[in-house]
């Protein structure tokens, strides 16, 4: 082939070149000519006095103006909200040290000195309906850096904004809906206490009361208690799904050892796998893996499981403890059982809210919620619960923690130097306790508990002002005070008792059927020396009234009936 002629390939690259530079002006001024000329989004461009020269038709959509009613007639600032571009103009005056009058120099301060903004504007259309947008505001400069006009790109800013109202509106009501729900759960619980508190506290009464009761009577309060505590179990269980669900419940994480808590649980769980003769087998006490938990709620979780492990497995059957390292580094608790295992059907229904799988037509109670309740508990701690079975062998539920390097350090409870088993010296006089309850069934019963002890003398009021009164009055040793009260709270009661000189010494101690953590955190925050709930433990109840009692007496100057040192709260 004949080589081409040197001066000719030059010129056809030249012109190759020249036509893909055409080309591209083209392109590029087709893509500037469908900016300036759509209509989803505003442009304006003014000259260096802010007046405007071009106003696209998106700014026409947007705004309601042809171009030639405001193109070198007014200001972008004239269809602004006037008291917006003011307090902008006030704002940048003390930001910048500097006088900014208000109009058009307000919005094009900081453009002017090269800092990009975007703002949101209130606009005006033409027919003087306002609305939100976003503007951005760039400053024009010429080839020497001169300022030679401004150009301002918009947006509609209206759906965005009311989408954003929506769902302030929506967030607010759904606040109010778990306040609501907050304060219901709150309500329930003290509600249902509060009666349960006479049933098991009088029947703990009977079943140790002198003469010893007949076989037939004591079978007969066996039962009433067994009933009432697995009443007791359930508003537990629910009240604790609710919050959980509700994201109410608020954990308290630390350090804590699993041999600790394996070792409590084992305790906790001894007796009735005795009762059921069930074997229960537990790793050594020497496990050394930290996890970084709430105790009482892993302590709830594995107590759980233990006890599922038991009322589902066959007779003289067993269950099996483990605590190893998975190879992602995390530890498993493993609760193994020798019960009749799940089916595949089974096993996608397990944590599902009061689910028993058919095992409500059996004698073993249940609400189907504690499942639920571990599997959200453990979830909150940052762990993952799981369960494997075999028809006809067993099952293995198992817990995945996070280990810790932390250590628990044992804190000195200033507390621990009193002996709360210290006997009373000889001719020692008697105590008083106030109790300030409007409920007559629980004030009866905490009578009848105070009279078991000769050493105890108990004063009542049935509201929380009459409840001050004594109180400044007799200067009890401790007090016993419910929050539900007529007239002012059981926290209000407390809160002048503490300010009172007179009375500010007296340990106070919560007795409520408000039992949910929320209220006993914020009980022990106000100032109570320790918060009982209702339903009362007898063994419990005691051993308040002698920790309280002692740390009254630990603290009594010589000669003086007041508490020196601040009261832990």
């Amino acid at each position: 082939m004949p080589t081409q002629n040197p001066a000719v390939e030059l010129e056809v690259r030249r012109v190759r070149d020249a036509l893909k530079r055409q080309k591209a002006q083209i392109t590029s001024g087709a893509l500037q000519t469908a900016i300036l000329t759509s209509s989803n989004f505003s442009i304006i461009a003014t000259d260096h006095n802010g007046i405007i020269q071009l106003f696209n038709p998106g700014a026409e959509r947007m705004l309601g103006y042809a171009a030639d009613e405001v193109v070198n007639r007014i200001k972008p600032s004239d269809i602004h909200d006037p008291l917006e571009v003011e307090e902008r103009a006030e704002a940048l005056s003390r930001e910048f040290g500097t006088p900014i009058s208000p109009g058009f120099d307000a919005l094009s301060f900081k453009a002017s000195r090269s800092i990009e903004d975007i703002y949101e504007l209130t606009l005006i259309r033409k027919n003087g309906q306002r609305f939100p947008a976003i503007v951005s505001i760039t400053a024009l400069r010429d080839d020497y850096g001169e300022i030679i006009g401004y150009l301002l790109i918009g947006n509609d800013n209206s759906i965005r904004k009311q989408v954003e109202m929506e769902l302030r509106d929506a967030m607010a009501a759904a606040d109010k809906a778990n306040h609501a729900k907050s304060a219901f759960l709150s309500s329930m619980s003290h509600e249902l206490r509060t009666p349960l508190n006479a049933v098991l506290g009088f029947a703990q009464l009977m079943q140790s009361s002198s003469p010893q009761l007949t076989i037939i009577q004591q079978r007969s309060i066996q039962q009433i208690l067994k009933a009432g505590w697995y009443l007791l179990e359930l508003i537990n269980e629910i009240l604790d799904l609710a919050l959980v669900e509700s994201g109410k419940l608020t954990l308290s994480t630390e350090s804590v050892s699993l041999s600790e808590v394996i070792q409590e649980c084992k305790i906790m769980i001894e007796v009735e796998a005795l009762e059921r003769g069930i074997r229960v087998s537990f790793p050594d006490a020497d496990i050394p893996h930290f996890v970084k938990v709430d105790r009482t709620r892993l302590k709830q979780v594995i107590i759980n499981l233990l006890s599922n492990g038991l009322k589902y497995n066959r007779p003289a059957g067993t269950v099996v403890v483990t605590c190893v390292v998975t190879t992602s580094g995390r530890i498993r608790i493993c609760i193994e059982d020798s019960g009749e295992g799940l089916s595949q059907e089974d096993l996608a229904q397990l944590f599902q809210p009061f689910n028993r799988l058919g095992r409500e037509m059996t004698d073993e109670e249940g609400t189907g919620i504690g499942l639920v309740t571990a599997k959200r508990l453990i979830e909150l701690m940052d762990g993952t619960i799981g369960v494997h079975s075999t028809v006809g062998v067993g099952s293995v539920f198992w817990i995945e923690l996070d280990p810790t390097d932390e250590r628990q350090h044992l804190i000195e409870d200033t507390e621990a130097e009193i002996d709360t088993h210290e006997q009373l010296p000889h001719g020692r006089k008697v105590r008083t306790v106030l109790y300030v309850e409007d409920n007559p069934a629980n004030l009866m019963l905490v009578e009848d508990l105070i009279a078991r002890r000769s050493d105890l003398c108990l004063l009542s009021a049935m509201d929380g002002s009459r409840g001050i009164e004594i109180a400044r009055d007799s200067q009890p040793d401790m007090i016993l005070m419910d929050i539900n009260l007529p007239g002012i709270s059981g926290i209000q009661a407390l809160k002048t008792l503490r300010e009172d000189p007179a009375t500010e010494h007296i340990p106070v101690v919560a007795l409520s059927g408000n039992a949910i953590p929320r209220d006993i955190r914020k009980g022990l925050e106000a100032g109570f020396f320790r918060y009982l709930t209702k339903p009362i433990n007898v063994q419990d109840f005691f051993d308040t009234v002698n920790t309280t009692l002692d740390f009254a007496e630990a603290r009594l100057p010589d000669g003086d009936k007041r508490l020196t040192g601040a009261m832990p709260a």
